[in-house]
């Protein structure tokens, strides 16, 4: 397992962090197929639960929603949200009338979809335009993985009260705190990369860094608990196997969910 999780890691992260560095359409598609799969393997996880979100408009909605903010950020999201939110119940009211019973159920489980994976994965297109935004994101997203790692290492060596007992069983608190540590130390640690690298007049600075690794260790493991509670739910251990001894898209992205719009929204507020 161990081996196959590395050598995953080994040939998608050079292609990863090209898309990251390039930028543009480069970036966009890959954030862009990324979600989709995600969106496809959500949409599979409520079907082995007898639910029937319609694929269309969740994975239609997710790409929309990327594009969308690819090309024009949030000035389509009007006229965008609205069509998403009427197709979606008129497709669903058909099902109903042709007996699906549970169409209301699968009708919030669509708009839940597009939105959850569409809207908000959006948002690593957002932060990636931002001014400085190809280091806002190389400090994002490895302390999104710093914070999970550090809660692994810790937890699983001196873990000893359960965070979560039915959600995530072996995350415990100590790991938890682990991983807010891991995540600060290295959002600092990265911003500094950030100032030497970076160009002249950088907004990155070491306190920002350490704020944002603070956030995104407290927080993004609610991205993590959300996959599981719909996993758990459904009866699924993982929301697909398109990456060896990874699981699924949306099982490696549940965290980067939550890390591009927290981030965003503290670079936009709180550091400019």
């Amino acid at each position: 397992m161990l081996l196959k999780r590395t050598l995953v890691v080994l040939v998608l992260l050079p292609f990863g962090l090209a898309a990251i560095y390039f930028g543009g359409l480069f970036y966009a598609g890959v954030v862009l197929l990324i979600l989709v799969l995600a969106a496809f393997e959500y949409v599979n996880l409520f079907r082995a639960g007898g639910f029937q979100p319609a694929l269309l408009f969740v994975l239609g909605g997710t790409a929309m929603f990327v594009i969308g903010r690819a090309v024009n950020g949030f000035a389509s999201a009007p006229w965008m949200i609205s069509l998403l939110i009427l197709a979606s119940m008129v497709y669903h009211l058909v099902a109903y009338e042709l007996g699906r019973d549970q169409a209301g159920s699968d009708f919030a489980i669509t708009l839940s979809g597009a939105f959850y994976l569409g809207w908000i994965g959006a948002y690593l297109l957002t932060l990636r335009y931002l001014p400085d935004g190809l280091w806002w994101v190389l400090i994002v997203l490895p302390s999104v993985w710093l914070a999970d790692t550090g809660a692994y290492l810790v937890g699983s060596r001196v873990g000893r009260h359960k965070m979560t007992k039915r959600l995530s069983p072996k995350k415990s608190w100590e790991g938890y705190l682990g991983g807010i540590f891991f995540s600060t130390v290295g959002g600092a640690l990265l911003a500094w990369l950030g100032q030497v690298y970076a160009s002249p007049g950088t907004a990155v600075t070491i306190v920002h860094g350490a704020w944002l690794g603070f956030f995104l260790g407290a927080l993004t493991i609610f991205g993590d608990l959300g996959e599981s509670m719909i996993k758990r739910q459904v009866g699924m251990k993982d929301s697909g196997n398109l990456l060896p001894g990874h699981g699924g898209a949306f099982d490696r992205i549940d965290s980067w969910l939550w890390a591009g719009v927290i981030s965003y929204y503290l670079i936009v507020w709180l550091f400019h």
